[in-house]
């Protein structure tokens, strides 16, 4: 049995933006976000790793004003897209978690 979950198509997230989803990971949802970077994905848990919270506060809202860094809404970090390290903030030197991501004919999935 796969554990792969099927996310969405690549140009369903526009480049330099984020989209948030719930990942069935056994009887929990994971809350996660995928970023696109020109036709890369990268995939985070969307929690800030000072404090647990999750980034955005409105839906999908992951982005600092000038579309650069994924940022936290809660204190202001921000983190690099391409690795998830944070750069500025409170957290600064430590990186969003991870999740495991395949682009298979421009669809996203998250799993195992």
């Amino acid at each position: 049995m796969s554990g792969r979950h099927v996310l969405c198509r690549v140009e369903e997230i526009p480049d330099g933006t984020a989209r948030g989803f719930d990942w069935p990971k056994g009887e929990v949802k994971v809350k996660i976000l995928v970023a696109r970077k020109g036709d890369r994905v990268f995939g985070y848990r969307n929690a800030c790793p000072h404090v647990g919270v999750p980034l955005e506060m409105d839906p999908d809202d992951f982005m600092s004003i000038d579309g650069r860094w994924l940022q936290c809404s809660t204190h202001g970090a921000q983190f690099r897209v391409e690795d998830g390290m944070c750069i500025i903030g409170p957290c600064a030197g430590r990186p969003l978690r991870s999740v495991p991501l395949t682009v298979t004919d421009g669809v996203v999935a998250v799993g195992d």
